[in-house]
């Protein structure tokens, strides 16, 4: 399409706010994925460190 401004683009024929409101629900969702991905994981973690540390204090004499 060949659009004669800037404003024309952006209003992408009357569907700009569900062309762009789109884009940016993908793009913050690509930002917050890993975000949440490394918590959960350095949570999964921080359970593991403790169930192993119950264990050696329960297995002691």
């Amino acid at each position: 399409m060949n659009w004669g401004s800037a404003a024309e683009f952006f209003a992408m024929g009357g569907y700009g706010l569900y062309v762009w409101g789109s884009f940016g629900a993908c793009a913050l969702l690509m930002i917050l994925e890993p975000i949440l991905v490394r918590r959960r994981h350095k949570n999964i973690l921080r359970i593991l460190r403790r169930e192993r540390l119950a264990d050696t204090f329960d297995n002691q004499p």
